[in-house]
């Protein structure tokens, strides 16, 4: 087959890793691959063998013009069977590029039970009939875009996303080292990775963690994600405004996340809304006791191998991480967190999953 994956960049964050970890696997199974990116190159992005082409599109009519063409010619040149594209702007922008190239087959993705407000869902409404299918990453997902009138339930499915088992594997070496190197003795430590983005909610995570720290003073937070803009000032200025300077250590963007979660002793996921958080799988993976808000697929991906609670309710969420610190069954737990995930969340068998879809999609496209 030939597959062109569209997307919005290559910079970090879960859809772009999972788009390569797919995008890769298809290339390492004989097929022919390419990605493109509506985006010019990211400062921070994940790296890829897989061939990239940047549209280098910019908040201007003209640019759009000339990305739009250099896009046509791009895939006539290459000629996908399937055009596979990710979130909302690639996904629209790969049903408009259908009208100039009828034969390839376009595939939505839906990452997000979050993909925008009523004019974002009335966009995809009216160009539903131009892609063959649309694919959640949960099932939360998939009910969302449906209920929302967004695409039809017959041309609609969901398949997980994946988690690399052999990369997110406990190593007690590497633990030792990481928490030697981060000044850690007898300290528990929380992790959360993501973004510092309203939709990870760092308030209610801050919040929570305040009155865990003062319930117990072993408990320290890392927080792993890059952020900017008004949001990350305002959240680190109530880290300063709870005093939480010596407990919580911002690690800002961070490629180590698998050396990190050995390091921790347990993952937190404190969000307002997700699709189906890579970073929760990866920590699952690591064999890490988790707490997280019970959003998108977050207890499609636990099941009951961590423990969930409701989003925006800080005192729960405290309650709960004192639970886990408490437990003497974290280990117990972690065991069996990294048999779910690799029964029924790997990688390898994501991309089974996806290749399968992929021909029976083609098999009936007209």
């Amino acid at each position: 087959m030939r597959i062109a994956f569209m997307l919005t960049s290559l910079g970090i964050g879960g859809t772009e890793r999972q788009v390569i970890s797919l995008a890769e696997r298809m290339r390492a199974r004989g097929h022919a691959v390419l990605i493109v990116t509506l985006l010019p190159p990211a400062t921070d992005f994940w790296p890829t063998r897989v061939d990239v082409v940047h549209l280098d599109l910019r908040k201007s009519p003209m640019s759009l013009v000339r990305g739009m063409a250099q896009a046509v010619r791009v895939l006539r040149r290459f000629q996908p069977e399937i055009l596979h594209c990710h979130n909302f702007h690639g996904n629209i922008l790969g049903r408009v590029l259908k009208l100039a190239l009828p034969r390839v087959l376009v595939i939505s993705t839906i990452h997000n039970v979050h993909e925008g407000g009523w004019l974002r869902m009335t966009a995809y409404r009216l160009t539903d009939p131009l892609s063959g299918r649309t694919v959640a990453v949960c099932i939360a997902a998939m009910k969302r875009m449906i209920d929302a009138g967004a695409t039809q339930a017959q041309k609609c499915d969901w398949i997980a996303n994946g988690i690399d088992a052999e990369e997110f594997a406990p190593d007690p070496e590497r633990r030792a080292a990481v928490r030697k190197q981060m000044g850690i003795t007898n300290e528990f430590v929380w992790l959360a990775v993501g973004r510092i983005v309203p939709a990870k909610d760092h308030y209610n995570l801050l919040r929570a963690f305040a009155h865990v720290h003062a319930k117990d003073e072993r408990a320290v937070l890392w927080i792993a994600g890059e952020g900017s803009g008004l949001y990350a000032e305002r959240i680190q200025e109530l880290a300063v405004n709870r005093e939480l300077r010596g407990s919580l250590r911002w690690l800002g963007f961070r490629r180590d996340v698998a050396a990190l979660l050995d390091a921790a002793d347990a993952f937190v996921l404190s969000s307002a809304w997700e699709g189906m958080p890579l970073a929760l799988g990866e920590a699952l993976a690591m064999e890490k006791a988790v707490v997280a808000t019970g959003v998108g697929g977050v207890r499609e991906l636990v099941g009951e191998c961590g423990t969930i609670v409701h989003a925006g309710n800080a005192d729960v969420l405290a309650r709960a991480m004192q639970e886990v610190m408490l437990s003497a069954e974290r280990e117990q737990l972690g065991r069996a967190a990294r048999t779910r995930i690799v029964e029924n969340f790997n990688m390898d068998s994501t991309a089974d999953e996806w290749e399968k879809m992929y021909v029976s999609a083609l098999a009936s496209h007209v």
